[in-house]
């Protein structure tokens, strides 16, 4: 599961997306997944664009592609569904709508810097 987050990660850096952090679910009973990744980007192409990049480079790497996808008609906020990773790309302010962190606050949180 670690090298899918690192992988998914490195996903996003290179499509430059906004605040990569994740939440570790699995001291949480009813958790849908293990772990949330999320992310924003200022952009309805961006997110999709991140989103795609995403499922490229976890079928390059890993060989694994998602069970499902939401939202991509739209791309204010894609779900990619791993089963025990689940990535959510946001648009900027949609993710400031959502606070999806605040929701799972007592989740143990992972923030990804990087260099741009």
């Amino acid at each position: 599961m670690e090298n899918l987050i690192r992988t998914i990660v490195q996903a996003i850096e290179d499509k430059k997306g906004k605040d990569i952090v994740s939440l570790d679910l699995t001291g949480f009973d009813g958790a849908i997944c293990s772990h949330f990744v999320v992310c924003n980007a200022d952009s309805t192409t961006q997110v999709a664009a991140i989103a795609d990049g995403i499922e490229e480079k976890v079928a390059e790497v890993l060989g694994e592609h998602p069970w499902r996808v939401e939202g991509q008609q739209n791309a204010v906020w894609i779900a990619l569904d791993y089963v025990d990773v689940v990535v959510h790309v946001f648009q900027t302010e949609l993710r400031g709508y959502y606070r999806l962190e605040e929701l799972w606050a007592d989740a143990p949180l992972t923030r990804y810097e990087y260099e741009e």
